[in-house]
């Protein structure tokens, strides 16, 4: 047994966990104020750092099975008897199976048991997910949002100054397409802020959560709803910010519970639930590492099976300076983002591989945070909650809005295509030291204007 229990030293990635409390009262707008950007103070996400690594590997009580497709019903049952286990639940869509770890054994014994059985296609553990020139819009932050728009101005306050264009283009490709309220973004996170007023309107009716198996998607973390209000914010309201994607919708789904945990079991079931539920692009601002032995063929499977109808999937690199975490290493179908700052460089943090296709600002950016979290404050009034927050979460949230934009304008694309597109329209920003595709920011800093805007032909003089 001692061998096999060596398989299982997995280290976890924590990608861009939110702390949060259901202490803190929630706030209301008291009247509008015009925002100058010298009075204001927004209070960091994770004092401003990049959420990383945490505790544990997998869930000590539980291990996925597959059997094979030969083995009938009932010879399942008497399998799983002979176990001496019990089924936990049974995921129809690719006939997989969670079963519980009897009390005399552990998770390791009993991947290793069943691994041996003949009538097993795959079994591995529960493994642990963390969270890894049109008109300016009127959103009062939206100066602040050098992502979007980048002139070289102050990022808040006290914040650095950007690097001219060191941005996606947002405003140039918002005069092709503002996003077209069909499609929708299945943002797979900690749930949303359903009262939050820069999302009135953007919600898809529907939802679930995962974690603790209701549908209730509500989040009691603050990233889902941060990285939901990057991709598509309600815009140009002048309140809040503006999102990459004006019109597109959200469905969220809570595959991770309020401490930033999650397991691969539930985001396997997630992924399915946004394949079956109409979804265009999954959104993935979490993630894991697997040693090279180790594997979660199940949420690979449940992955292709989003592909195959038509979803584009994006995931985060992650934020350790290290390999690129899972799902976003599975390259066949995933789009893998890196991230860049307010300068077009990379931050040491950001995960690098050859599985990266993308970078895309993920410093210092500024998003919404839910209603009960204590936001932005001037002198006696408190407004709706938003927050600075860094890490490749916020850079695959960008990529998963700007997605949208691209599924809004030409519908009739399939997934290679659109992930092509977006990996030819970079902007190379490091060229001068890795031209070409590389490891760090793959084939570059996204460039919306490139992807979206029409080669525009003059006649020569």
């Amino acid at each position: 047994m001692k061998k096999s229990k060596l398989l299982f030293l997995i280290s976890i990635i924590f990608v861009y966990f939110v702390s949060s409390s259901s202490d803190f009262p929630r706030f209301r707008k008291e009247k509008p104020i015009h925002p100058r950007m010298h009075r204001y103070n927004i209070r960091p996400l994770n004092n401003g750092q990049p959420f990383r690594q945490g505790e544990g590997r997998y869930a000590p009580d539980r291990v996925i099975v597959k059997f094979k497709p030969s083995l009938s019903i009932q010879s399942i049952e008497t399998t799983i008897n002979a176990y001496r286990t019990k089924k936990i639940k049974r995921i129809p869509t690719l006939d997989i199976y969670l079963l519980g770890v009897p009390q005399d054994s552990s998770v390791e014994e009993m991947v290793y048991a069943m691994s041996l059985n003949p009538d097993v296609a795959h079994v591995s553990p529960d493994y642990k997910t963390y969270i890894a020139a049109v008109p300016q819009p009127s959103d009062n932050f939206f100066s602040w949002q050098y992502y979007l728009y980048n002139r070289g101005q102050e990022i808040g306050f006290p914040g650095p100054q950007g690097t001219d264009r060191a941005d996606i283009r947002a405003l140039e490709a918002w005069e092709e397409t503002k996003g077209d309220e069909q499609v929708i973004i299945a943002v797979i996170d900690t749930g949303i802020d359903f009262d939050h007023p820069d999302l009135e309107g953007k919600i898809v009716p529907g939802g679930y959560d995962f974690a603790n198996d209701d549908n209730d998607a509500a989040d009691d973390n603050g990233h889902g709803t941060f990285v939901s209000g990057l991709a598509a914010a309600k815009s140009n309201n002048g309140e809040g910010i503006a999102g990459v994607s004006w019109n597109s919708k959200i469905l969220p789904i809570k595959a991770v519970e309020s401490d930033g945990t999650g397991y691969v079991s539930w985001l396997t079931e997630a992924v399915i639930y946004a394949a079956d539920n109409d979804a265009d692009v999954i959104s993935m601002s979490l993630g894991f590492s697997l040693g090279p032995k180790e594997e979660a063929q199940e949420l690979e499977e449940a992955l292709q099976y989003a592909y195959s109808k038509g979803i584009v999937i994006v995931a985060s690199a992650g934020n350790e300076g290290s390999g690129v975490l899972y799902p976003a290493a599975y390259d066949d179908y995933c789009i893998a983002v890196a991230a860049t700052d307010y300068y077009d460089e990379r931050p040491s943090w950001s995960n690098f591989g050859p599985e990266v296709d993308v970078a895309a600002p993920g410093v210092k950016l500024v998003s919404l945070v839910p209603t009960w979290y204590p936001g932005l404050e001037w002198g006696d009034f408190t407004l709706p909650p938003y927050a600075f927050a860094d890490g490749t979460s916020a850079s695959a949230a960008l990529v998963s809005g700007f997605i949208s934009l691209i599924k809004s304008a030409k519908p009739w694309l399939e997934p290679e295509q659109i992930m092509d597109i977006i990996r030819f329209s970079a902007d190379d920003i490091n060229a001068v030291d890795l031209p070409g595709k590389d490891d760090y920011i793959g084939y570059g800093r996204i460039n919306m204007e490139l992807a979206l805007v029409p080669i525009k032909i003059t006649g020569s003089k």
